[in-house]
């Protein structure tokens, strides 16, 4: 890791630098980029998708690689969040075609998604694991080493891909199929309750990767915990006949009515 101190500052940061690192410019540096797309570096940010489903290990190598060249652990290119968006764009008109929806309809459900699901739950999930974290993960709580929160919102996002792409995008081939038409039989509850199985346990294994790679955080096993839960959830729905996709698809109508 590279020092963040010039030396001759009696390790201090210069006026110059302390105002180049500070939240708010970081910050203001990111929300600048999303104007100019050309400056986004769209090939990587796939790159990191697919990596997020094959081997997310890699993805926060590179957040390592970000630390040291450019000391800050989160992102300062916005083109994951443009992709992400577009996904979410496509994905959700998707859902609305197959639940047999209107344009207004779908539009409701477009930013109920975006706003809500990914955006609003994304920012609380993430204001409350950069409090908890530094809170009580920290090695040594110091000035020097603590979360950032931009991080924090880095990792909810990586976490949440691969959930959009299974609950909506793979899921849609199943549903009229399967999991609502049969949503009182084994197999439609079975399908649809196991990929929220899969989907939720990817988001909170990516989510472990993302804490356990900073090296100034301990016990991040405790990120893991909520395994016995979903797996003890997973195993009652299935034994008292839970859907949890039909349930999905009847609040997504509720909120467009």
């Amino acid at each position: 890791m590279l020092p963040t101190t010039s030396p001759n500052s009696n390790g201090a940061l210069s006026s110059r630098d302390a105002a180049r690192h500070t939240a708010g410019a970081k910050r203001y540096k990111y929300l600048r980029r999303l104007l100019h797309f050309r400056q986004m570096d769209f090939e990587f940010a796939l790159w990191q998708m697919l990596y997020l489903f094959t081997s997310p290990q890699r993805v926060y190598r590179n957040f390592h690689y970000r630390k040291q060249t450019k000391d800050q652990w989160a992102r300062d290119d916005p083109a994951f969040l443009v992709l992400l968006s577009i996904w979410l764009c496509v994905s959700t008109i998707g859902f609305g075609l197959v639940l047999d929806m209107g344009v207004v309809e779908t539009l409701k459900l477009l930013l109920w998604v975006v706003f809500v699901d990914c955006i609003g739950v994304g920012l609380l999930i993430s204001t409350f694991m950069w409090v908890f974290s530094n809170k009580y993960l920290l090695k040594q709580p110091s000035r020097s080493f603590d979360v950032e929160w931009g991080y924090a919102f880095d990792v909810h996002l990586n976490a949440f891909y691969p959930l959009l792409v299974i609950l909506h995008f793979l899921q849609l081939f199943f549903i009229n199929h399967i999991v609502v038409i049969n949503s009182e039989w084994f197999v439609g509850y079975f399908v649809g309750n196991t990929l929220w199985l899969i989907a939720i346990g990817y988001y909170l294994y990516i989510t472990f990767l993302g804490y356990n790679a900073l090296p100034f955080l301990k016990n991040t096993v405790v990120l893991l915990y909520p395994f016995a839960l979903l797996g003890l959830i997973y195993v009652l729905s299935i034994s008292l006949g839970w859907n949890f996709t039909q349930g999905l698809c009847w609040f997504y109508k509720h909120r467009v009515e």
